[in-house]
């Protein structure tokens, strides 16, 4: 056993990297569990000040200002990771040489809950549209199934819902039966790599198409980390309309369900989801006459090609769990749509402003565009991303009057637009400077939509992609007052 220094044996001491929502949830968990806990963050501000406090009142050290390190003699027995943080940093590097334990905060979260029937969502994009239609349909079926992860909830608030601390008691709906039915979690590459054990009922697998390879290396390895949660998946369901996962096929996933928004004749392998006739149709035998009508696609008041796959995505997973086809169609008639992903704002003197700050790589950029009316007044940039940006750039070309670029990536791709022949951009810096002169742009080119969708995390400015696109939609408020 590894020296615990002064600590009583009954007392293990862990250590948790991130002071997010995340960390501290993990942070919580542990103590409720036993554990001694230190919790660090390499920043420091006011606001990390003030929880530094109220986790002190939990009898957690908070370290602010400060980066782990493995030289103490009070070395701890286990290392809890927040999503941000990378997997191959020298110091997690060192403490798995060791032998100290080191997980993600998903890992821990799990342990605790995989008694539980999991949902996992993961893909390049469309995750977040996945995951909130399901935990709809889900809730509407009347099961208490809280979205976590990458949305919503962390998935350590969903293992303490179930104790006694009050944390996220609105999860439980009915003192009566069991106080979870499902987890439905977003699971990004980055907790899918620091998740060694997580095994879903139902995972599903959005699209794949080259993001965060500035800390994957490689396609190859994104792939692999997030084949990892669909071969640990009792049942797979694939968006068979994405051309890299199609091109595998059921020769790398032979009994996973696949869909299509392109037909039956269009459907990988014998079993999945299609669309025709204007319905989402059920085919779970290779005997035709069992294809079963579900739902009108129509019913979902979300635009464009890319929320029907996610629609074929959320009715398999929900069928799959045995949700019956009218509590499903109701579900979805009622699902209101994902802020910041395609989110219609304000319409100001004819104008549309449309939120799509989750749009954080090239091709969810590309999505957005291609699903507004043209031409459109643009707005992107922010911390740019690896990828190969080619069919954004040519979307840009046929459908948008201007470009306003902000943050640090805005030189650089002005660059790019003046290198494929655009140059109806302006340099703006900031989201301040870019709303006013959307609207001098929109009313100059009679465009019926400004679209704020970045291409671009947003770390640059932002603390998240969620803040950006606030920040967007209270400076479009203001247009209106």
């Amino acid at each position: 056993m590894l020296n615990q220094g002064p600590l009583p044996q009954s007392m293990p001491l862990a250590h948790v990297v991130g002071l997010g929502k995340s960390g501290i949830a993990a942070a919580r968990l542990l103590k409720r569990e036993g554990w001694e806990v230190v919790l660090s963050d390499r920043n420091t501000s006011c606001d990390l000040h003030k929880q530094q406090q109220e986790l002190a009142a939990e009898q957690i050290t908070v370290k602010l200002g400060y980066s782990l390190e493995l030289e103490d003699s009070e070395l701890p027995q286990l290392i809890v990771v927040s999503p941000g943080v990378p997997w191959d940093i020298p110091v997690l590097v060192k403490a798995r040489s060791l032998k100290i334990e080191t997980i993600g905060e998903m890992e821990l979260a799990w342990r605790s809950l995989q008694y539980v029937p999991w949902v996992a969502i993961t893909g390049t994009n469309g995750k977040t549209t996945t995951t909130s239609l399901i935990a709809a349909i889900f809730r509407t079926a009347g099961l208490n199934a809280p979205a976590c992860g990458n949305i919503g909830y962390a998935a350590c608030e969903v293992a303490l819902s179930l104790g006694d601390r009050g944390v996220g008691e609105e999860m439980t709906t009915s003192s009566t039966r069991s106080p979870l039915d499902w987890v439905v979690a977003e699971i990004s590459s980055y907790q899918i790599e620091s998740s060694s054990s997580i095994a879903p009922r139902i995972g599903i697998w959005t699209t794949f198409t080259p993001d965060h390879l500035s800390r994957h290396k490689t396609l190859e390895n994104y792939y692999n980390i997030k084949a990892q949660l669909l071969r640990k998946s009792e049942l797979q369901v694939f968006n068979g309309d994405d051309a890299y996962l199609r091109k595998l096929g059921i020769s790398h996933w032979p009994d996973a369900y696949w869909t299509s928004v392109r037909g039956k004749d269009y459907l990988v392998g014998s079993k999945g989801f299609y669309i025709e006739d204007g319905w989402v149709v059920e085919k779970l035998h290779t005997n035709s006459k069992e294809d079963k009508r579900i739902v009108e696609a129509s019913a979902l008041r979300m635009v464009g090609e890319h929320n029907l796959q996610n629609l074929l995505l959320s009715v398999a997973a929900a069928r799959l769990a045995g949700i019956d086809q009218d509590t499903i169609s109701h579900a979805i008639s009622e699902f209101p749509g994902v802020p910041h992903r395609l989110e219609h704002v304000c319409t100001w003197q004819g104008i549309d402003f449309i939120n799509d700050s989750k749009a954080t790589n090239y091709d969810a950029a590309e999505v957005g565009l291609a699903s507004v009316k043209t031409p459109v007044i643009l707005i992107a940039g922010g911390e740019a991303k690896a990828g190969d940006d080619t069919a954004w750039l040519a979307m840009i070309q046929s459908s948008a009057a201007a470009v306003l670029l902000i943050g640090s990536a805005s030189r650089a791709f002005a660059q790019r637009l003046l290198e494929v022949g655009y140059d109806r951009f302006e340099i703006v810096e900031t989201m301040e400077c870019a709303i006013p002169k959307s609207v001098e742009l929109a009313k100059q080119y009679q465009a019926p939509v400004v679209l704020l969708s970045p291409a671009c995390a947003s770390f640059d400015q932002y603390g998240n992609f969620e803040q950006r696109g606030d920040h967007f939609r209270q400076l479009c408020f203001e247009l209106l007052h």
